[in-house]
């Protein structure tokens, strides 16, 4: 007997934080999700790509015991649907007589009625899937669940030139799902709108677009699973930045097929849905630090972190990011006042800590650095005092911060912005010691930014106070390592909005000297700053893992040879 064709059907999308690696607390986190979607009276649960797994799984997939543990839960988890509760789509690695596969599998009524194989596999910036997964062998078409016939491509497959979504509506699907882990950039959720529209407008039909969420290493999945009716117009949109399982409604109806004749098609509208306001600019990329640092230190299983606080807007915006992240009490800051370091200085760094409510402890290095500089006295003698032994205050400070961490189990929080880390003006064994940086992607610009925002605000889910909690002497002062008497770190670098300009038209866009120049820039300028660049490669493959914020990081985005002798500026 044919299953009739229901008239409403609602999906309810599992916007969740799964870990890499950890099958069965993902697993969990399913059930937990469909026992949610079940109590909302859900038809269906959207889970997101290779959610059992985590995403990206990277060379776990290698491995035979990872694939079978994956396998086993998709199969355990199918078992469940035969309760009578909803059907499931979710993500999983499954290895085939075709190969390895980036997948889902569709399971209702208590057993597994599809498997669906990624067929377009990213291969450029963050990602690598070529390198542990093949590409399904073939298009497979939509799934009738129900009664209705859903298409599922996952992820890239309508992000490829792959003809994926079109194929599946020529093959009669009716709304297209679509599992995701699409990580975090600036203004990222536009251009995931823009993708979504342009499927709608080749195929005709609906998309839902469910999302990851949570910190992955450099990673950041912000959620903000969405979907675009077949009218182009957004049809929902979910939160970003936080977990949540949202039933959406669908309902059959009949519209003109064309408007030459009197034939009519069914189209899936959504009824009913969240539409959650989406933050902009110096919110999101707050709120996405903010995630990704709390999610590096739970995950890890690190009960607390240290950080040095130097009275600089670097370390008072990743020591209020550590307290928003994680909670006052998980968060202890560290002074260490050298000869050069300045009373405004003492001043704010103290100020700081008591505005977020922090440990704030003093540990003076002159000690440990005249220790230093004694053991060295007769190996440099005859030498002139410079670099060498201004970062011997750095170093002095670094092992400080590691001996705590190791003393304690606290993990260092590193504090260098993106506009240092580019041209070098960092310390290896020093300033850059750590285990997770949560600025590393902010230049020296956007860290005055978000700290001016973060003082009028708090974003949702933050755990720290309101009010000013970057005293407003660290925004208004001139920055300095205060390294030796009177130093501005403009004594060694360009004014930072020049810098930032230069270096944004280098990293991101990959852009010609003469191009930089034409600009305004000062030609000199431009090249130094590119030879600086280049030759601080090797202590950029050194430092500790940080956020994700532009669309090219440091790391998996941009991945330069250290041994490097090209200049394009001669």
């Amino acid at each position: 007997m044919t299953q009739a064709a229901p008239d409403i059907l609602r999906i309810a999308v599992a916007q969740l934080n799964p870990t890499v690696g950890d099958v069965a607390g993902n697993l969990a986190k399913a059930r937990e999700a469909r026992a949610d979607a079940a109590r909302q009276g859900a038809d269906l649960v959207l889970y997101t790509e290779l959610f059992l797994a985590g995403y990206p799984p990277e060379d776990l997939v290698l491995k035979p015991a990872f694939l079978k543990a994956c396998e086993k839960a998709a199969q355990d988890f199918a078992k469940d649907t035969a309760d009578g509760g909803p059907g499931v789509i979710i993500g999983t690695p499954l290895k085939r007589k075709s190969g390895t596969h980036n997948s889902i599998v569709f399971a209702d009524g208590g057993r597994i009625i599809a498997e669906r194989y990624k067929l377009d596999l990213p291969n450029y910036g963050e990602f690598d899937e070529k390198r542990v997964f093949q590409a399904g062998p073939e298009l497979q078409g939509p799934v009738n669940f129900r009664g209705v016939r859903i298409g599922v491509p996952i992820c890239e497959d309508i992000w490829g030139d792959i003809a994926v979504c079109e194929t599946l509506a020529e093959s009669g699907a009716e709304i297209l799902l679509v599992p995701n882990g699409s990580p975090y950039y600036r203004a990222k959720i536009d251009v995931r709108h823009q993708v979504v529209i342009r499927q709608v407008i080749e195929t005709g039909l609906p998309m839902i677009y469910a999302n990851q969420l949570g910190g992955q290493d450099e990673l950041i999945f912000d959620g903000a699973s969405f979907a675009i009716g077949a009218d182009k117009t957004l049809a929902f949109q979910m939160s970003q930045f936080e977990e949540a399982v949202a039933v959406t409604t669908w309902k059959r109806s009949r519209v003109a097929a064309g408007a030459q004749n009197a034939n009519y098609s069914d189209h899936w509208v959504c009824s009913e849905g969240p539409m959650s306001k989406i933050p902009e600019r110096e919110e999101a990329d707050y709120r996405a630090c903010m995630l990704g640092l709390r999610d590096y230190v739970n995950k890890n299983g690190f009960k607390n972190v240290v950080l040095g606080l130097s009275g600089g807007i670097d370390s008072a915006i990743c020591a209020a990011l550590a307290v928003d992240a994680l909670g006052e009490e998980r968060l202890r800051t560290v002074m260490m006042p050298y000869r050069y370091t300045s009373k405004d200085s003492l001043k704010d760094a103290e100020d700081c800590a008591r505005a977020l409510g922090c440990r704030y402890d003093i540990v003076p290095i002159f000690e440990p650095v005249e220790g230093f500089r004694h053991a060295l006295t007769q190996l440099f003698e005859g030498t002139q005092e410079g670099i060498t032994e201004e970062n011997l205050q750095s170093r002095a400070r670094g092992t400080i911060l590691m001996a705590i961490s190791n003393k304690f189990g606290s993990m260092v929080v590193t504090t260098g912005n993106k506009s240092e880390m580019s041209v070098g003006y960092a310390t290896l064994y020093g300033d850059m010691n750590g285990g997770f940086n949560p600025i590393k992607d902010l230049y020296k610009m956007q860290v005055y930014a978000l700290s001016r925002w973060r003082n009028s605000h708090v974003p949702p889910g933050a755990l720290g106070p309101s009010g000013e909690v970057i005293p407003k002497n660290i925004i208004d002062k001139a920055p300095s390592a205060e390294l030796r008497e009177n130093q501005t770190d403009q004594d060694s670098l360009p004014p930072y909005p020049v810098l930032d300009d230069i270096l944004e038209c280098l990293v991101e866009n990959e852009m010609g000297v003469d191009d930089i120049v034409a600009r305004g820039h000062d030609r000199a300028t431009v090249t130094r700053v590119e030879h600086l660049l280049y030759i601080a490669e090797y202590k950029r493959r050194q430092a500790a893992p940080g956020v994700k914020i532009t669309r090219k990081n440091f790391g998996r985005d941009r991945r330069y040879p250290i041994t490097n002798r090209f200049r394009d500026g001669g």
